[in-house]
């Protein structure tokens, strides 16, 4: 996009970065806290993955900042350097590194290897793990970070026992808030989005996020008999002057480059970082209201730019991520400039409103999540994707059960070998066709098979199964007209099946046979 026309889009960028901005402040600092990492590096993560990663990127919707399908990565990286924090500062700029080359090189394209239903089975799991993940902090209770992805966690609890704990816990005050926050979202989109443009402006989280101060200080002041404890609030560090703040800025240390196992962890933030950068590239454009193509090559620069920046001045990973790009394309953003001003209002705030923000209630911002949860997972998905037929369908299913059950890699991992299994089963199916048998004039039966375009080797089976069905004393004609590839195993299979043939006096005809 033109720098010019950067601002064309600004009434509606500017509501959507505001919105991203907020639900991107809990999961800087929570995936900071599950990463083992200085709080503050999840925030300059996020100014990263919004300024830098945004500039550079093509991708009009997505977002970038630390992404928590890497916490574990991290948390378990820092541990393997012996808990240091510039060490692994220096595997994040060398996986930015890693990502510029795998961007100049062009392997962008492996992001057209992933089957849609695929993709959107990733949507909907994430949608309905943001769901079950956020209902112990509107019930106010979760003690683990905010933004945890995975089903089975570190302290021995999953998903839904973390839900029914939460019942256990419930702090009426949080709850409050979160019923309150619920019912101004859903009445915003349903009814006063629909009456006037400025509802479109002033948008529900904005009036969340208001709402969930105000209740906040009304509990503190004692004008309402609840309260909420400090895990229950956001919390950004506050720095008392200029000096402070960027004294929380972190350089790697370059002397760890010596180590090799700076550089293993180095290779697997890359790779990690640039599979779920693509996907989500994928998820995001397939949501896109306008259906744009974002230039895939380009985002792996772009990653690879904002993770050596973000390594130098102290951050964690950066990646495109699917929740905050989802909340930008869910309440209106247009163009990338939505999440470039999201990075500048992470960077204001962190300097200067930084105990304002540390008012708002995490059950309002679990709230906003709840509703871009349900928009990702709306039921009607599962009905149209059962219409479309099993090959749709069980890919899709087995992706959203693997992702909740597991993790965001695992569950793709699984989805993809369903997607491979019906890919093969359908190439299977479709070796050839068989015409209708005639006679000749001295009775005996003909049979005609036409071979498909592209026979593989996983085509060996049902071409055997069709040869040997040809009965005895009858004629078989092998019409390879218009196959342009016809692998090495069934041309074999051709050949010995034409000896053999003779055995049960088959007359055996080749048309455009490549093997003879």
């Amino acid at each position: 996009m033109k720098q010019r026309n950067l601002f064309n889009n600004l009434k509606n960028d500017l509501p959507a970065s505001i919105v991203v901005f907020f639900v991107a402040v809990p999961l800087c600092l929570g995936i900071a806290l599950a990463s083992g990492a200085p709080l503050f590096a999840g925030i300059i993560a996020g100014i990263v993955g919004g300024i830098v990663c945004g500039f550079a990127s093509g991708s009009p919707l997505g977002v970038s900042g630390p992404a928590a399908g890497l916490a574990v990565i991290v948390l378990t990286s820092i541990a393997a350097l012996n808990g240091s924090w510039t060490a692994f500062l220096t595997a994040v700029l060398l996986a930015g590194v890693f990502q510029l080359i795998l961007g100049f090189a062009k392997a962008g394209f492996i992001a057209y290897f992933f089957p849609s239903s695929v993709i959107k089975g990733m949507l909907t799991g994430i949608g309905l793990l943001i769901i079950l993940k956020q209902i112990p902090h509107a019930l106010g209770w979760d003690k683990d970070a905010f933004g945890d992805d995975e089903f089975f966690q570190a302290d021995g609890q999953n998903t839904f026992s973390e839900i029914f704990k939460a019942v256990d816990f419930i702090t009426p005050g949080a709850m409050l808030i979160g019923v309150i926050s619920l019912a101004i979202l859903i009445f915003w989109d349903k009814v006063l989005s629909n009456k006037n443009k400025i509802f479109n402006i002033i948008n529900g989280p904005l009036v969340v996020v208001v709402v969930g101060i105000i209740m906040f200080n009304l509990y503190k002041n004692g004008l309402l008999n609840f309260s909420l404890n400090a895990k229950q609030v956001v919390a950004v560090p506050v720095p008392d002057s200029i000096s402070a703040f960027f004294g929380q800025f972190t350089l790697p240390d370059f002397s760890a480059l010596a180590n090799l196992e700076v550089w293993k962890i180095a290779i697997v933030i890359a790779i990690v970082a640039s599979l779920e950068t693509l996907l989500c590239v994928e998820a995001t454009d397939k949501l896109d209201p306008d259906k744009r193509i974002t230039p895939t090559n380009r985002e792996l620069k772009a990653q690879g730019l904002g993770n050596i920046i973000s390594g130098l001045i102290g951050g964690l990973p950066v990646t495109q991520v699917i929740v905050r790009s989802t909340a930008n394309i869910s309440f209106g953003g247009k163009t990338k400039l939505s999440a470039i001003l999201h990075g500048v209002f992470l960077l204001i705030s962190a300097l200067t409103i930084a105990s304002v923000l540390n008012m708002i209630p995490l059950a309002s911002l679990a709230a906003i999540l709840l509703m871009v949860g349900y928009k990702l997972a709306k039921p009607s998905l599962f009905k149209e994707m059962y219409k479309l037929g099993w090959e749709q369908f069980i890919p899709f299913t087995a992706t959203v059960i693997a992702i909740l059950a597991t993790d965001l890699l695992k569950g793709i991992t699984v989805g993809l070998l369903f997607g491979i299994f019906y890919t093969l089963r359908h190439s299977y199916r479709n070796s050839h066709h068989l015409k209708d048998t005639e006679k000749s004039e001295n009775g005996q039966e003909i049979h005609h098979i036409e071979l498909a375009q592209e026979v593989s080797f996983f085509n060996k089976a049902s071409v055997m199964s069709v040869l040997d069905a040809i009965p005895a004393n009858s004629k078989v004609i092998i019409d390879c007209s218009k196959s342009k590839s016809i692998a090495y195993d069934v041309i074999e299979l051709i050949k010995n099946y034409e000896i053999n043939a003779k055995t049960k006096n088959i007359a055996v005809e080749k048309i455009n046979f490549k093997g003879s």
